[in-house]
């Protein structure tokens, strides 16, 4: 009987031993599936760092370049391209033609004169285009009869680029009142008219220094 009951507390001690071990064992392993799938420890590493804002980077103090090892690098000098000025406009790559709003004005109608610039040369130029340096010169055979320069105000100069090829119209036209002009004759108001019913006249510009090849030819009524 004493043999019985030893072995049956043996047999108990046994059974606790396994149960004991196999609560172990299921605990290791949620505690192993817990790991892998939360892993705690990677939070720090694939976390991304705040993306500064722009009120962050105006905040930034600024390097003093005194303080600073590196010394600040030299500017470099501009091409000779880029510093490089077009020549001035020479008279065999400019073109220079009158142009009127009309070939024929009835009575009263008033003449609109305008320049046409071409530069005809492979290279950009230079020229001084400014009201200062153009000139219209109506005429009626030999008779000069208007010249836009003789009353002529708050004349200016102003030097452009032409680029090669290019050709540039004059943006405002001026107007022939029809009248003789004359340096002395600027403030009257009857000027002597010209005369019309078909009479011909033709219109001359300069514009730089560089003269317009042919004239214009305009009819008045």
């Amino acid at each position: 009987m004493v043999q019985r009951r030893r072995t049956a507390a043996k047999y108990r001690r046994r059974r606790l031993l396994v149960f004991g071990g196999l609560v172990l064992l299921v605990a290791a392993i949620a505690v192993g599936i817990w790991l892998v799938i939360a892993q705690p420890w990677a939070e720090a590493e694939t976390k991304p760092a705040p993306i500064p804002s722009s009120t962050d980077a105006a905040a930034s103090p600024t390097p003093d370049p005194a303080e600073s090892d590196t010394p600040s690098p030299e500017p470099e000098p501009e091409s000779t391209d880029e510093a490089a000025k077009a020549a001035p406009c020479q008279a065999s790559d400019i073109r220079v033609e009158a142009v009127t709003d009309a070939d024929t004005y009835a009575a009263g109608e008033l003449p609109e004169l305008s320049i046409s610039l071409t530069n005809t040369g492979v290279a950009d130029c230079t020229l001084d285009v400014g009201s200062a340096t153009q000139i219209f010169t109506v005429s009626s055979g030999n008779d000069v009869w208007w010249r836009s320069t003789d009353c002529q105000e708050n004349s200016s100069s102003m030097v452009v680029t032409l680029a090669a090829g290019q050709n540039v119209p004059s943006a405002t036209p001026v107007v022939w009142d029809r009248t003789r002009s004359n340096v002395d004759t600027c403030e009257q108001e009857n000027r002597p008219r010209a005369p019309g019913g078909g009479a011909s006249y033709h219109v001359a510009v300069s514009i730089g220094g560089f003269d317009s090849a042919v004239t214009r030819q305009i009819l008045l009524y």
